[in-house]
């Protein structure tokens, strides 16, 4: 089942198209990826998803066009983004980021809540190990972790990522890339924009290649990852 249906989306800044007419879809349940070069409109094309900038073009999300939503009506449905800059709360805790994430459930409880911190800790074990300390002082993978743990404390069904392995260390990559598989197995759809282009080839079921602000391949992520082009472009192979 198709939960994201994007036709035709530019975005432009000053009359210059970082996206250009990107059309791709999202099954329910899988994740799905897009690589390419920097500065070839991956981030701008998530942040129209999210509605965070002006765009063209369509947005179907579980079947109802969400085009003209505002970002947090696109939250409401289950739209999440952890974006690159993570966007955490630096000065509030551990424990306070997380309870933002979950702002639009405030109204069933306390012992929610809990219960949904606790399942952000079987994920994300360090967190628990820092709950009371500001988020501004933690290594730069636990504030992944953490912005991963904040957008999940709404209950996405559809969760995207914004260069998750971008500045750490070849360890926590693997830690993060481990868990977005784990949240497919449990069901949550992700969109992965990743520079990473081998992790995410082989982790998704079906990619894109955006090259300035235009999709130049789509398809299964096996196949593009055996394209010639690709592999010399992305993937380090020359032959």
């Amino acid at each position: 089942m198709i939960l994201l249906e994007a036709t035709d989306i530019t975005v432009a800044y000053r009359g210059m198209r970082a996206v250009d007419g990107v059309s791709f879809s999202v099954q329910a349940g899988e994740i799905a990826s897009v690589i390419g070069p920097n500065g070839a409109g991956k981030s701008s094309l998530l942040a129209a998803l999210m509605g965070l900038v002006p765009s063209g073009g369509r947005v179907m999300f579980d079947g109802e066009d969400i085009s003209r939503h505002a970002p947090e009506e696109r939250a409401a449905r289950g739209l999440a983004l952890v974006p690159e800059t993570r966007d955490l709360f630096p000065t509030m805790s551990v424990r306070e980021n997380l309870l933002l994430g979950a702002y639009r459930h405030r109204k069933e409880g306390a012992a929610r809540r809990r219960l949904e911190m606790e399942a952000m800790f079987a994920l994300f074990p360090r967190l628990e190990q820092r709950l009371k300390q500001n988020a501004g002082t933690l290594s730069g993978g636990e504030r992944q972790m953490l912005a991963m743990a904040r957008a999940l404390m709404g209950r996405p069904r559809l969760l995207m990522l914004d260069e998750p392995s971008l500045g750490l260390a070849l360890l926590i990559v693997r830690d993060i890339f481990a868990i977005t598989a784990r949240l497919r197995d449990e069901g949550v759809a992700v969109l992965l924009v990743e520079q990473n282009a081998r992790a995410a080839l082989a982790l998704s079921r079906h990619a894109a290649v955006l090259e300035n602000g235009r999709v130049t391949l789509s398809g299964e992520s096996a196949i593009i990852a055996s394209d010639e082009r690709v592999a010399a472009s992305y993937l380090g192979n020359k032959n």
